[in-house]
């Protein structure tokens, strides 16, 4: 059925692993009529989880898309994961949407995954829609739940309709309020709440509504609706049960009656130029203009090959068309246009502003990248999203040898797929360490290289990213003299070291006057500095926060030559380091963690045996804490399986760097003295 950009919805499902975000979308499908039955996660038939790691863990590893047509409306929908381990891949299809829809469980409330899908939606200028899911099990609590959401995020969160009979029904208090008995409350005093924070945004509507006492039509209310969405001014709640049906015909109302289309949303924040000097720019939603596509989802399969997902923001994509992927000066084609349905691909001959798509086989697309068909948009990109870092790490080597290279093929596809994904070759200790947001990320991450990619691998814990700085400032000197016959090699360089604040990297300065090291020679004195800084200087970890001022050296108009000056340069770094008060610095860790309330108590006694400084306790609804901690990352190695042992394997935390500290004097004493630097002849 062909529609335009004004019958487009799109939408993301968000929230806590096991609110039901799957089944709900599920449930969509099944009562529009797009899949003839609602498929089942214990028998693997749904729609969205159809991946072989998904099925069997019965959770969302992924995003997925799918999507349904009805009263001639197109809703584009993205099941997103709720672990907090894949939070990458749900912050990437965010970018697609202008409704997060935010998934809460009527049994277990607002849970922390809640709270950043909430907080992240809100920053990024998304419309939210709360569902308030299982309404009809034993143990929901839908007035408490309701109370939970005001209080977490505002007196703006108000519902649209209100749970009946036990969860067995649902009242419309915003269609049609007539009256009709309620669990709580009641539909009467819902629409006066609604139509009261909706006429705040429209003062001519307040004035009919307040001075002449005039009753407000749904159609009078829609305008002034959408804009409250958009300003944060109201939240709206609905109620529903993804296993029975209940609600969701009403649900399905809501989305195609009052969720924006990718015109009444806010606008995209889409800028031009890199860093300060970065503008924002306007993308207008019209079929007309030039394209402009925003790829938020890239997967690699062995055999279909690579799969670009993106959301058309302006102009009309065909297939058979050329596009320009970020700056690039060839263009490629789109030989073949998909809609998706989950795993299903479904071609089709083009796409309007607010249509997702894919297309096949084409090694040019990666995450982020921005497609368009003129270069009147080139350096266009979408303001950049904070994603959490990977700190949670695993060393791995190929289990047979010979497949290194099938391995680094894999790491690759990974990396490409996952933002939160990051592979480090650390040369110091030859070992490759594969990160992640968690130990499930990690485990899927490894299992999926076997199953999908045919590469066994085995694994280790790695080593902690230690650095090294200096305290103080000094000088170093060397001459690099080598004589074996014929031209030999010399060089001599003096520089003087001094720390940087923490975090402020490295600085190279030359302040050499009068000719003294000739200026083609200083980039070989840099190199050399260079080298040190990588394969450190003390205990074999990267150097940070220093600045080196290379001041004065000498050269030979025969003998100098690039090689001399690196093997100078390198060696005067050295031994200036060694006179600086060198420190080896670990990595410290912001955690929050998670837990059963009346396991507070161990778990705070556990962190104190790691050297952690706890910043913060808070009180979560359904008997739960969460604990704020800085800790160093040496010490959390063990840490998953210990808490989960404590809290009886419900307690969970994430962690993202903070900075870094020096290490205690006994460690660095061993540190330092387990390095072997490489000799290198003078």
């Amino acid at each position: 059925m062909p529609y335009s950009t004004s019958d487009i919805r799109n939408i993301a499902f968000v929230g806590q692993a096991g609110a039901g975000k799957t089944l709900l979308a599920e449930a969509l499908l099944a009562q529009s009529g797009a899949i003839k039955a609602k498929g089942s996660l214990a028998r693997g038939t749904t729609v969205c989880d159809f991946d072989p790691q998904e099925k069997a863990l019965l959770h969302s590893l992924d995003a997925a898309i799918c999507g349904f047509e009805s009263q001639g409306k197109r809703v584009n929908m993205i099941d997103t994961p709720g672990y907090p381990d894949f939070l990458g891949r749900t912050l990437c299809a965010l970018e697609a949407v202008e409704t997060a829809v935010v998934v809460v469980s009527a049994v277990n409330g607002v849970e922390p995954m809640t709270h950043r899908m909430m907080d992240f939606a809100k920053a990024r200028g998304l419309c939210r829609l709360i569902v308030v899911n299982k309404i009809d099990s034993r143990e929901a609590r839908t007035e408490e739940v309701l109370e939970e959401i005001r209080e977490a995020f505002g007196r703006a969160c108000l519902p649209l309709n209100l749970p009946a009979d036990n969860g067995a029904a649902v009242v419309d208090c915003f269609f049609q309020a007539k009256g009709k008995p309620t669990d709580f409350s009641s539909a009467e005093a819902a629409h006066t709440e609604i139509i009261d924070q909706v006429v705040e945004v429209d003062e001519k509507l307040m004035a009919l509504y307040l001075e002449q006492g005039e009753e407000i039509s749904p159609e009078q209310l829609h305008d002034p609706f959408e804009k409250a969405l958009r300003e944060d001014h109201l939240v709206p709640i609905c109620f529903c049960s993804a296993e029975t049906g209940v609600g969701i015909p009403e649900l399905i109302q809501v989305l195609l009656k009052l969720a924006p289309n990718p015109a009444e949303g806010n606008p995209p924040p889409f800028l031009k130029g890199e860093g300060p000097d970065a503008t924002r720019v306007s993308v207008d939603p019209d079929p007309a203009k030039h394209v402009i596509a925003h790829v938020f989802k890239v997967t690699i399969d062995p055999f279909v090959g690579k799969l670009g997902i993106f959301r058309v923001h302006q102009g009309t994509v065909k297939a058979g068309a050329q596009l320009f992927v970020g700056d690039a000066r060839k263009p490629i084609k789109i030989a073949h246009l998909y809609q998706l349905q989950g795993k299903d691909h479904i071609e089709v001959p083009q796409a309007v502003p607010g249509d997702i798509c894919a297309v096949p086989k084409i090694d040019e697309l990666h995450f982020d990248a921005v497609l368009h068909d003129s270069h009147d948009e080139d350096h266009h990109h979408l303001k950049s999203v904070s994603f959490p870092p990977p700190m949670l790490g695993v060393a791995i080597r190929a289990e047979k040898r010979g497949e290194e290279q099938k391995l680094s093929e894999s790491l690759h596809r990974m990396v490409a797929e996952d933002p939160c994904v990051r592979v480090d070759l650390h040369t110091a200790q030859n070992e490759t360490v594969l990160y992640g947001l968690g130990d499930l990320h990690l485990r899927v991450m490894l299992q999926r290289m076997t199953e999908r990619y045919g590469v066994a691998v085995k694994t280790s814990p790695p080593s902690v990213p230690y650095r090294e700085t200096i305290t103080r400032p000094a000088e170093g000197h060397h001459r690099h003299k080598k004589q074996t016959g014929g031209a030999g090699q010399f060089g001599e360089v003096y520089l003087r070291v001094e720390p940087l604040p923490r975090g402020s990297g490295f600085e190279f300065v030359d302040d050499v006057v009068g000719g003294a090291i000739p200026g083609q020679f200083i980039p070989a004195v840099e190199k050399g500095v260079r080298q040190v800084l990588v394969d450190g200087a003390i205990a074999g970890f990267e150097l940070q926060d220093v600045r080196v001022s290379v001041y004065d050296g000498k050269h030979h108009a025969v003998d100098s030559k690039e090689v001399a000056f690196v093997a100078a340069g390198k060696k005067a770094f050295i031994t200036a380091i060694k006179e600086a008060g060198p420190i080896v610095l670990e990595p410290v860790v912001r955690v929050e963690i998670t837990t059963p309330a009346a396991s507070i108590g161990d778990v705070t006694s556990d962190l104190s045996t790691r050297r952690a400084r706890i910043s913060g306790q808070d009180t979560l609804p359904g008997g739960r804490a969460q604990i704020s901690a800085l800790v160093p990352l040496a010490e959390l190695q063990d840490y998953l399986s210990r808490l989960k042992a404590i809290t009886g394997g419900e307690g969970s935390y994430t962690m993202d760097l903070s900075h870094y500290d020096p290490v205690p004097a006994r460690k660095q004493q061993e540190l330092v003295s387990a390095f072997k630097p490489q000799e290198e002849a003078d």
